[in-house]
């Protein structure tokens, strides 16, 4: 029977988002894990969207390229449709994707070229930084992010950030929907061959879908960044207090319903000395 991780232990954490304090939190988390519960072939997959909204793009990637450096988890860093909009206005400073540009509140890049000290950027003007931008960018960061994956398959799992095209196969499946897609991915009950794990769509907990499992949790707007572990059939959630078995069905239906309604009670019931239950912040 084939071991659907290939022999290694995965950390696969979320989209990161300029969150640089969560980010270092969690790669401790999963050097502690390693430590308690050591495994001869881990392996690291960071699903992309390190940049932009949070404060620390600049140190995000600082962080990755160590981490690089270091070697010992063999990482293996996916491109984000975030990371794609640095580029591409690295590029053409006046490209809008998805009809919007990368300045617009609702993408965040101005939180970006913040963290590299160029500030009152707009898209309404949206040359104006570029040339301050590009030569405080330094190289270095740029050949990290050139050199990140659209998707990573260990065994049989599928690591993209956004998603896939139902119906396409891998080899032939579009750049632009493995960083951007929602629908028909997100509704799809198709087998794809593959256990699909991505980012990309924000959702309340980890969701551990028959063919595929979410773990964008919001990282910049809920100070939740989640980490899950592979290893063979072993599906988990990295909490605080070390690996929580994550089964088929997690955070979908009834499932979400007894979390959120958890969390409920112990807000309306501190005067009774109830323990918060909260959903694990990965």
């Amino acid at each position: 029977m084939q071991d659907p991780t290939d022999g290694h232990r995965i950390y696969a954490i979320g989209d990161v988002h300029g969150r640089r304090d969560l980010l270092d939190v969690m790669l401790a988390r999963v050097e502690a894990d390693l430590a308690a519960r050591p495994h001869p072939h881990p392996r690291l997959v960071l699903l992309g969207d390190y940049v932009d909204r949070g404060p620390d793009s600049r140190g995000v990637i600082e962080r990755l390229i160590a981490t690089a450096a270091e070697g010992a988890l063999q990482p293996s860093f996916l491109l984000g449709n975030h990371d794609a909009c640095l580029l591409g206005y690295l590029d053409d400073p006046e490209w809008t994707p998805r009809g919007l540009h990368w300045f617009h509140t609702g993408m965040g890049g101005a939180a970006t070229l913040a963290s590299y000290g160029v500030r009152d950027v707009s898209d309404l003007a949206p040359r104006h930084g570029h040339d301050a931008f590009t030569a405080a960018f330094p190289d270095e960061h740029r050949r990290f992010l050139d050199a990140c994956l659209l998707w990573q398959q260990i065994g049989s799992y599928l690591f993209v950030h956004a998603g896939v095209r139902p119906g396409v196969p891998l080899e032939e499946q579009a750049p632009e929907d493995l960083i951007w897609i929602r629908e028909p991915f997100l509704s799809s009950r198709r087998d794809f061959g593959v256990k699909v794990v991505h980012g990309h769509t924000i959702v309340p907990f980890v969701e551990h879908h028959p063919n595929r499992i979410a773990i964008d949790t919001g990282a910049v707007k809920t100070g939740v960044l989640s980490c899950v572990v592979l290893e063979g059939d072993d599906v988990s959630l990295l909490t605080t207090a070390g690996p929580k078995p994550l089964p088929q069905g997690a955070g979908l239906g009834l499932d979400r319903l007894q979390r959120r309604l958890a969390e409920r009670l112990g807000r309306l019931l501190p005067s009774l000395g109830a323990d918060r239950i909260e959903r694990p912040r990965g």
